[in-house]
This record gives C-alpha cells, structure tokens and sequence, in this order.
C-alpha cells in the first residue's frame, strides 16, 4: 500500500503522461533540461550507419513523428557535426561506435541491460562530446530494445502507437523539452509477447485483398510496426486462407528486420501453414499413413525459416484445427515430436537444438495427452491455453515450473466454434483480462503471451492492455485497472474527456462480457422480473448517448478515431441489446395481444436497419480507409457458427379490431387478463419495493376508459381513473399505518372496470412484521431474497498471510472479490481457510438457499478443484467444489454467461440477524455476487440489484 501511494503522488506531481502508465519524459521549460525541439533550436538524430535495418527505419519513423507533432524535421545523420545542437543517439549494444565511445568514457553504464531480452535504457547526459551539452541517449540491448525505445519517445511527445490502424491524431506542440533528470531502464517480463491474426475472413481478409491484394509485405509492415510500437515482439500469421512465408517472399525478410519473432499457430507445425499442405503435399494429412511426406514438408520448413528468429510448432492436430484423425494415439504423437525434433537437430545441429525455441500448444484435447502422461523434452515451451472464452484451463505445477523451457499462455479475444462464435467486436473486459493473466504470471507461465484478436481492428482497447501487461505485470497491480482506461483515453483524445470516455469504454465492455453480441437474443434478460431487461436497455443506451455527445463536442481531426474507438462499440451495442429487447417485448405482447404488439416488430426492423447502417457508416470513415471491418454477420445464430448474412429476428404480427377492448397485465406475469389466471401482485413488505404495477392495455383500436377501485384503505393507487389509448398504468402502494396489526399477511384487491362485461380483480397482498429497526443489521431480507455484491462484506479473517481483495470492474454487476496473494496452497481445513463475512438481517426464518455467483475459471492445478466453503452463523460449513460439473452443457452455460452459479441449502431456526462466511479453499476462487433466497427470489440472468444495508 506505501508504494501503491508514492507512485499516486508521484503521477499527481509528474507532468501530463502520454506513455500509458509511464511518468513523463516531458518537462516544460528548456532550463539546463534537453531541447528536442523549440522555435530556436532542433536537436540532431545521431544512427550508426551499421545499424540494423530495423533500427534504421525506426530512426527514420522518429524523425518523421517529431515533425507531425512540431512541424520541424529534425536533421538524421551518422555522425557528430559541429554545430553545437543537442542529440539523440540511437543505438544497439555492439552496433554503435558511438555508443561504444560512451561507454568506455563512462558517460553511460549499460550493465543493467547487456545480454538481456529486448532490454533498452533511455537516460539524458551531460556533455557527451567536448562540443556537445547534451545528449538523450537511447540504448538497446537488441534490435528490438533499441525500436521499442525509439517508438517510447514517440509516444511520449504525442503519437499513439494507433496513429495509423486507428487514425489516432498526434498532439502537435512546437517546443518538445526532455527531462534532464530522466534516466530509465526497461526489461520485459514475458519474453515472447503478440498476437495471432485469425478468423480473419470475410472482414480483415477483404480489407487487405481491397487495399494490398494479398497479406503481403506492405500489409505486414502496417502490423510489424504496430507490435513494436506497442513493445509486442511475435505473431501467428492470418492462416484461414493464407501462408505467411509462402503467400510473399518478402514477409519473413521483412519480419526478421523489424524484429518479430514468427511462429504458426497451435495446429501449424514446423512452420509451415496449414494451407501450404493444401498447396504443395501429397497425400493425406495423417501421419500413421503418410510419415515420409509430412516428414519432407516439416524439413523444408525449417530450411526455410533458419536464416530467421522463429518459434517452432510442435506436435500436430488435424488440418483446419480439428482433432487428428488418428484419434488419441499418444504413441503417435510421441514420434511426430521427436521426428520433429530429429529435423531441426538435423537442420540447425544437434548441439544446437536446445537452442531453438520450440512450442508445445495444449490446445483442448492435446491437452489431455499432456494429463494422461505425454512429455515433451525439457526445453520445449508448454503454451497452456483458455477455453476459447478467456478462462485459462491450467497452469504449471511447481514442479513443471523447473522446466528449461518454461511455459506460457494463448488466449482469446475472438473465437469460432460453441457454443457460439464471436468475433464482430470487443466483448472483453479488461478486469477480467488482468485476473486471468496475472495467475498465468504468478504461476510463471511467463515465456509466451500471445492473444487472438481475430480482425485486430475491433480489438484495439484489449490488445493495449494485454500488451502492456505482459510488458511489465508487475506495474499493473488489479488496483490500477480503472487509471488503464483513463490514461488511454486522455492520451488518444485529451483531459477533458477522459474520465466521460473511461466511463464509456469500461460499461460496455462489462455489457459485452456480460452477454455476447452473438449470444443475445429475446428473454435473455428477464422482462416481467425486477425490471431487468429495461434497466440494461437503458444503461448500455446511455453509455451510446454519452459517447454521441462527446463525438459532437470534439474537434474534427479526432472523430474518426472516436468513432472507431469508442462511439461504434457502445452504439452497436446498444442496438443490438435494444433489437433483442424489443424483439422480447414484441413476443411477450403479441402473447398478450396487445395494439402495439406490431410497434415492437417495427422497432426490430428499425434497429436491424440502423445496424446496417451503423457497418456502413463504420466503413466510409476516413474515405473508406476501414472498408469492410465491421462485415462479420452477428444477427440472428441458430447454431454455433454465424449466419452467411445478418438474419432479421423472427417476430410477431397482431392485428387489433376496430373496436376497445381492455387487457391487464400485472407485474411479473406472463399472462394476461382475461386469460385465466391467478392474478396477483407481488406480496409488499415494509422493507421491499414499495410500489407495483398492473398495466391496462388496449387490444383493439379505439380508446376507453378504465377505473379503479381498492378494497381496503391501506390500498393506495395513484389514480382511480386511467384513458386508455394504447397503454396506462395504475401504480399500486401500501399504507403501512392502516395495515392490520395481524399476524400473517393481509390480503386485498383492486378492482378494475373498463370494456366488455365485468371486470378484473387483481388481488394485493401485504404482511407487517414488528420490526424495530434498530435491530436491523447488515443486508435485511425484502421481497424473499437478499442480494449482495461481494465486495460489500463485514469483515474478514482467519488468515494474515492471504487476504480477500477487490478486483475492481471485474464480473458482471460491480467487482469481484479474490484471495491475494495467489499461491499454491489450498485448504482442507475449512477453519483456517481466509474468509469473508456478511451481515444480514432475516425476516424469516426456516429453509433458504444461497446462491453463489462466481467467475468461470477452471482449477489451476491437476488434481484439484476450486473449492469454497459456505456457512451461516455456527452451522458447518459446506464445502462445494465450482467445477465438480464441468460436463458440456455446464461449461456452455458458464461461458454463455460468463459465471459459474452454485446454490447451497441452509436452516434458519429464527428470524434476526445472522451471519454469513464465504471461505476460499483453492487459489482461483473469484466471487462476484451473493444471493440468499429466503422463498421469493424471482427467474432473472443478473440477479436483483443488491439489497437495502443496514
């Protein structure tokens, strides 16, 4: 927590930081600090003419983002005039004559960062040179180091790593003053960090065939220059219909001179794409038939990749990422491994083979050969995997934790298969992006992140922030998670909305998570309980309507980037949530046969029309620079995979007569009177909601008129008599002070006359405790259940070493709670497990279930679950294991919704105050939400909103 303050203050003291979680480099006065640029003076850009290429062009790139920010271009040269100007020396160790002249005059120690990976230091000095008063010195440790230094200064003085795929505008400033103090070192903790281009057709796939013809080299280069900019250094290729190294010579060249490490993808071995089989093999892709052929093909692979820094695939799946087809044949995958490892002992040299970095990916169920005893040598990485939804299925033991080769992780930001593809835009929150790769740090899974981000475009937030992470996981504790979005925001778009638009970014990524686009559809979101579904209409519409005030207010060179980032998400989100809803309530009427039953059909046809024209919209920005993005079909699933074309939802038609003819729906009824039924309010209480609905509704064209009457005087009504056009609703409450002091409930009834013969009787139903509200304690039971968010406990205990702490925005209402630090022990004895308590107050007493929402992580380890244990004041304590069930349709359901759920059955002998613990036995477990059901707890997918706190 003291260094947690310290660095606060120390951002509130430092200069505005465009570098996401990074201290300026920037001051503001040319006093005794280093003048890059002002209207008197440029400083020269100073490149050792043997430098890499790589670093060559990156110098060139830095020349040309000072003259976008300043209007002045600096002069880049290859040696030390005489003109007296201040200097930046770029360079690589052992790649500089310049630098080794620094270093042996001592002006600069660089032991920290020799002989590590992708290493570089930045620091301004004195009097570099007899002539020269100052120099900013920027020092790689590789190539790599050296470019992610060069494009750190670039951000820093203004230009988003998104300046070109997201058409973020630079900040111009005509004087640009570096900090005479500044001295940094930087040294990534994950060694191997990208992302995998996939499920890249038709949106990505039709976008480079219209603007390059092919995934070719000017199209890499776009995606090669991002990576360094964002401190990223490997990639899986596009592969659905491509071959990275044979679709272009001139992509592998490329690759090696800006530094980006190449692989293939988890069911690519040797680095040969999937496709180049469907190009050049011969036979069938099974070994067991067809060893000699596969065998030749791996080895022109690795003769082909030699001359550059790869990771190669080992193993083998079926082609187009299937199962083989060989089935679980663990003896044969055996000898694929060690066939593949004969080759590359062949082509690089057999001493030399533990050198070459190798991957294993347990990639579903090769991960099961992994468990049922599969090995692989010791210096191969094992790349443990998600579930495809962002939930990691295992990581190392400490004893795999030994392994030479170390371990790391793939994860998902888009996937195709069940139980429903996603892939039209982001759906991931970054909370949950942090609780689940820092388990894969701390369990030392720190070798390879790589990340599928399907058509990259969409998925620029997340990628910022899993790239940053796996930079350094140390400077992002869970307690920064809101500062990320913040800092982003005002570096793409400035101070004065930064706050608006981290607001803006964080709900709808917590909506998307919450329900995929692809995976709504109507009554997802309950319409008759707890007003759920119009409270999540309407919160993820405000975040569009606050996103078009802020696009209205901003300057028109940042619009394209707003829109793109930030107003195109939230709006397309709302829309979709807005069609399914109306789509829901068109159903539910039409079921009713209400008059506007066809209104909600026409909505759906309105917000099916606006998402179209949303795409469009999307794809003439910026003269049709992002043409084709936002293709990917998301409307209208009927199985795992997408539709060929967005599909309108199915609706329902009613045609009302002529006449009036009156229709009641009451609260939380699906029925409607004068269908028969039992018509009935929800029972009130003095704690509970205090009023209800009964809604008259028109089933014919004509209007009328309804009145009412209450049977008893606690009965209150807001209006005895309604006109009845459309709809019109009477509002139902209790005077507590007249209710009977009886024990039990007291019942009554409203009594509504309008057309036809008769009329309803709704009856209303009220009971009156004697409370003294003094008593009250904690959360207190109202409407039969008690809703509580799990950070809002009592107290906690049992254990100093691990503490129960907030994950903020993690989970789908409010945050998450999580036991710190994560280790490897687990707890058989309840009694000494961490645990949270909470306070509630019951007002009856007898059998009540407690509902436990949780993440839908998997167990870490082999051999165990993810267990916690559950108890009500001195009762034993349950212990349930969150993944005993992870049969299919469990799995689906949890990723569907993103939680796993578990219900517990307790006893209460009285009513009162009461306590409940929630204990963690297993590293892992996350709760999100608690909700006790005492008899009333009503069908929903969130939940009600948490209860009233005494």
């Amino acid at each position: 927590m003291h260094r947690l303050f310290f660095f606060w203050a120390f951002l509130l003291l430092a200069p505005t930081c465009l570098a996401l979680g990074e201290a300026s480099w920037l001051v503001k006065s040319a006093s005794k600090n280093l003048i890059l640029v002002d209207k008197n003076t440029s400083a020269d850009l100073i490149i050792d003419a043997g430098e890499f290429p790589g670093v060559l062009r990156a110098a060139k790139n830095l020349q040309m983002d000072i003259e976008k920010v300043s209007g002045k271009k600096l002069t880049l040269s290859n040696a030390i005039s005489n003109n007296n100007n201040p200097l930046v020396i770029v360079g690589t160790l052992g790649k500089s004559k310049i630098l080794d002249q620094l270093i042996a005059a001592k002006k600069i120690d660089v032991s920290k960062i020799r002989d590590q990976w992708d290493a570089y230091q930045v620091a301004v000095i004195e009097e570099p040179f007899p002539q020269v008063k100052r120099a900013l010195v920027i020092v790689g440790a590789n190539k790599r180091g050296t470019m992610y230094g060069i494009y750190s200064l670039s951000e820093q003085i203004g230009v988003s790593p998104w300046y070109w795929w997201a058409d973020v505008p630079v900040k111009k400033q005509s004087a640009l003053y570096i900090d005479k103090k500044l001295q940094l070192t930087e040294i990534p903790k994950v060694k191997y960090r990208g992302m995998f281009l996939n499920d890249e057709a038709p949106a990505l796939t039709n976008w480079v065939i219209e603007k390059y013809g092919n995934y070719n080299a000017q199209f890499y280069e776009k995606v090669f220059e991002l990576l360094l900019r964002l401190k990223a250094n490997f990639l899986w290729p596009a592969m659905w219909n491509n071959a990275f190294a044979d679709d272009d010579p001139h992509n592998m060249i490329l690759a090696d001179e800006y530094g980006i490490v190449m692989s293939t993808s988890h069911h690519e071995p040797m680095m040969r794409a999937d496709k180049e089989w469907n190009r050049y093999g011969k036979g069938p892709w099974e070994y067991s038939k067809n060893p000699e052929n596969l065998y030749n093909f791996w080895v022109d692979g690795a003769k082909r990749n030699k001359p550059y820094e790869s990771i190669y695939t080992l193993g083998m799946r079926g082609q187009q990422d299937e199962p083989m087809s060989e089935g679980e044949n663990i003896d044969l995958l055996e000898k694929i491994v060690n066939d593949q490892r004969k080759i590359l002992g062949d082509v690089f040299g057999k001493n030399q083979l533990t050198q070459v970095p190798q991957v294993w990916a347990l990639y579903k169920e090769v991960q099961g050969f992994y468990e049922r005893g599969m090995r692989v040598p010791d210096d191969v990485i094992l790349l443990w995997c998600d579930d495809n939804w962002g939930n990691i299925r295992r990581l190392p033991t400490p004893e795999e934790r030994k392994r030479a080769g170390g371990a790391g992780v793939y994860y998902h930001f888009d996937y195709v298969g069940g139980p429903r593809s996603y892939r039209w835009i982001n759906t991931v929150s970054i909370a949950k992006i942090w609780e689940q790769m820092h388990l894969a740090y701390t369990y030392e899974a720190n070798q390879i992140w790589i990340v599928n981000v399907g058509d990259l475009k969409p998925m620029e937030y997340p990628i910022e922030f899993f790239l940053n992470m796996a930079w350094n996981p140390e400077a992002w504790p869970k307690e920064r998670i809101p500062e990320f979005a913040t800092l982003w925001a005002e570096r793409e778009f400035g101070k004065e909305h930064a706050q608006e638009i981290a607001a803006i970014m964080t709900g709808y990524t917590r909506h998307n998570l919450r329900r995929k686009p692809e995976l709504q559809e109507a009554n997802i979101y309950s319409q008759l309980n707890y007003d759920e579904a119009n409270r999540v209409a309407a919160e993820i519409k405000s975040y569009a309507a606050r996103a078009e005030k802020i696009y209205a207010q901003l300057p028109t060179e940042k619009r394209d980037a707003f829109y793109q980032l930030v107003l195109f998400p939230a709006k397309a989100s709302a829309i979709i949530t807005g069609l399914y809803d109306a789509q829901a309530k068109n159903h539910l009427y039409a079921q009713q046969a209400r008059a506007n039953t066809n209104d909600y059909a026409d909505k759906v046809r309105e917000l099916f029309a606006a998402d179209a024209a949303l795409e469009q919209e999307y794809h003439q920005l910026n003269s049709g620079k992002w043409n084709h993005f936002m293709s990917q079909p998301h409307i209208g699933y009927s199985n795992w995979n997408n539709p060929p074309e967005d599909t309108l939802p199915v609706t329902h038609h009613y045609e009302p007569h002529k006449g009036a003819e009156m229709g009641i729906a009451v609260e939380g009824i699906a029925a409607a009177w004068p269908s028969p039924g039992n018509y009935q309010l929800g029972r009130f209480d003095p704690l509970g909601k205090q009023q209800r609905t009964i809604e008259v509704f028109n089933k014919g064209k004509e209007s009328f008129t309804a009145t009412a009457k209450v049977s008893a005087p606690w009965i209150i009504l807001n209006h005895t008599s309604v006109q009845v056009d459309v709809a019109a609703a009477f509002l139902v409450s209790i005077d507590w002070d007249k209710v009977p002091d009886v024990k039990g409930e007291v019942t009554g009834s409203v009594q509504i006359i309008g057309t036809g013969w008769g009329g309803a009787s709704i009856a209303v139903k009220a009971i009156k405790p004697q409370l003294d509200k003094r008593a009250l304690k904690g959360f207190v039971e109202a409407d039969g259940y008690i809703a509580i968010e799990a950070e809002h406990f009592q107290r906690q205990g049992n254990n100093r070493e691990l503490r129960w702490e907030k994950i903020p925005e993690h989970g789908r209402t409010l945050s998450s709670m999580s036991v710190y630090p994560i280790t490897d022990k687990s707890f058989s004895n309840v009694t000494r497990a961490p645990y949270l308590e909470y306070d509630f107050y019951s007002q009856s007493s007898g059998e009540l279930k407690i509902e436990g929402l949780f993440a839908p992580s998997w167990p870490l380890m082999p051999g165990r679950g993810l267990r916690y244990a559950v108890a009500i004041d001195s009762e034993p304590a349950q212990i349930v294991d969150l993944t005993a069930d992870m049969s299919a349709p469990a799995w689906e359901e949890s990723v569907r919704s993103d939680v796993r759920r578990s219900i517990t059955k307790h006893r209460i002998d009285k009513s009162g105050a009461h306590r409940l613990r929630i204990y963690s036995l297993d590293p892992g477990v996350t709760l999100q939400k608690i909700l006790i059901d005492t008899g009333g707890l009503l069908p929903s997918y969130l939940g009600p909103e948490e209860s009233r706190r005494y």
